[in-house]
């Protein structure tokens, strides 16, 4: 990048809003998974008029821009393709109003999802989504990725909270979206459009969400299977009910003995099923959920039913699932992370096909996710070889086509950044990438913003 241009970006931002060494700029060249180029200059802005700014100064010059939140996206959405700028938001985190008389919440992208819920909850409200990394991601990337979590089940995910968007176009000119009430159907719907879009049509520097009253009480309950088909059936029957839980976790044979390995809960072996379920709402209303879910799962052949409305013990049956993602490791140091979503009733057939495809390709596979609406996690854990890269790249692919089978979708919650551009086609017909293609190009025609993402090359 020319001296010119990183002379013009420091009058902007300020020259100690800039890292300009290999060794700073480096750190911006990864996500939680991918790896992309060394971009040429990271910046952080403090406002949408430093964004607009550098966005026009991009499309004058052709530099790319990509925006990051906190990295910890797994499908390479903030990465660096071909250099450019980065653009990190982690400096503008502040929440900017909150109106308790009609239950909204405006921040900047930088907030981190965890300490917003927290700050809620001082004030009796909620809000729900609840990505595995919301205790670090920021809200900016939840919105760019559409992010869901084991909440989504009963309250959705981020686009069915989002109200109204403050966002820079990549041409650099700033349009509001969306509105600040519950209903408003004037024109099209920027403000979707733009959730879930992984910062390719546009850079939000400011959100307005709808909050809820927070429940008052919630109760935890762990089952344990033998088999994973009455995992899967208890998980249908939970619904067909009319009990819909907060939450519905799933966790299968690979995935339970990795986790009791790294942190032991004295669960019995050769369990091939564990539903950890979380039902909230009023206080009359906890016991009455709880024992239809004990009822039904009990129904279904769990071999054990533990329950608990006490926080402590919740949190000790909350243990082998929230260490699984970090005892993974101890299978091997490569994880490639996917997130696909089958429809409940073939939850069964997807797990029995990947016990097959780790025969098949012979790498250790796992999966467990959110049971309750079919998104499921999967990992691959390999060694960082040639040959077992080739064998996890069999795997994915082997995935994706089942998935699709099934009449599933290639990512619930994750995106599709790099990681997956190559299998966008298994999914989508050739004239729905080529209409997506053509909104991209109408945002942004230079092709200045996130360049590489979503579409393959």
């Amino acid at each position: 990048m020319e001296d010119k241009i990183i002379e013009e970006i420091m009058r902007i931002v300020g020259k100690e809003n800039v890292l300009a060494s290999p060794e700073e700029r480096k750190c911006y060249s990864y996500d939680a998974r991918n790896e992309g180029v060394i971009p040429d200059l990271v910046v952080f802005p403090s406002s949408a008029d430093d964004v607009s700014k550098i966005l026009k100064l991009a499309n004058r010059h052709r530099f790319p821009v990509i925006p990051r939140g906190q990295g910890s996206g797994l499908t390479g959405g903030s990465i660096p393709v071909y250099g450019g700028v980065v653009l990190v938001f982690t400096r503008m985190n502040r929440i900017l109003e909150v109106d308790t008389e009609n239950l909204t919440v405006t921040v900047e992208p930088g907030v981190i999802t965890f300490d917003l819920q927290q700050e809620m909850a001082k004030q009796g409200l909620f809000y729900p989504p609840d990505p595995a990394s919301f205790k670090y991601s920021s809200i900016g990337g939840n919105v760019a990725e559409c992010a869901g979590g084991p909440n989504s089940l009963k309250y959705g995910v981020t686009r069915d909270y989002v109200l109204g968007l403050e966002v820079v176009k990549p041409t650099g000119e700033i349009i509001k979206t969306g509105v600040r009430t519950m209903k408003g159907v004037v024109g099209y719907d920027l403000t979707r459009l733009f959730v879930g879009s992984e910062g390719t049509l546009g850079i939000v520097t400011k959100i307005t969400m709808k909050l809820i009253p927070l429940p008052e009480a919630k109760a935890t309950i762990l089952a344990l299977f033998q088999e994973v088909e009455d995992a899967a059936s208890a998980v249908s029957a939970i619904i067909a009910a009319k009990v819909v839980p907060s939450t519905i976790e799933f966790m299968d044979k690979a995935s339970i003995k990795c986790s009791e390995q790294a942190s032991p809960m004295g669960l019995p072996e050769g369990i091939g099923g564990l539903l950890l379920i979380e039902v909230d709402g009023d206080r009359e209303s906890i016991q009455p959920q709880v024992e239809k879910v004990r009822k039904i799962v009990l129904d279904k052949k769990a071999i054990r039913c533990d329950v608990t409305a006490d926080p402590q013990e919740a949190d000790r049956l909350w243990q082998a699932r929230r260490v699984l993602s970090q005892a993974t490791y101890n299978l091997n140091p490569v994880k490639i992370a996917e997130d696909v979503v089958v429809p409940r009733s073939h939850i069964p057939t997807l797990i029995r096909a990947l016990e097959e495809m780790e025969k098949r390709f012979g790498v250790p596979i796992l999966s467990f996710g959110h049971a309750g609406d079919g998104n499921f996690h999967v990992s691959i854990m390999i060694k960082d070889t040639p040959e077992d890269r080739e064998r996890a790249e069999k795997a994915v692919e082997a995935l994706f086509e089942e998935t699709i089978r099934l009449g599933g979708t290639l990512s619930g919650e994750h995106g599709i950044g790099t990681s997956k551009s190559a299998y966008l086609g298994m999914e989508l017909s050739p004239e729905v990438i080529a209409t997506m293609k053509r909104i991209k190009e109408l945002f942004d025609p230079n092709n200045i913003l996130n360049p590489g993402k979503i579409f393959p090359e």
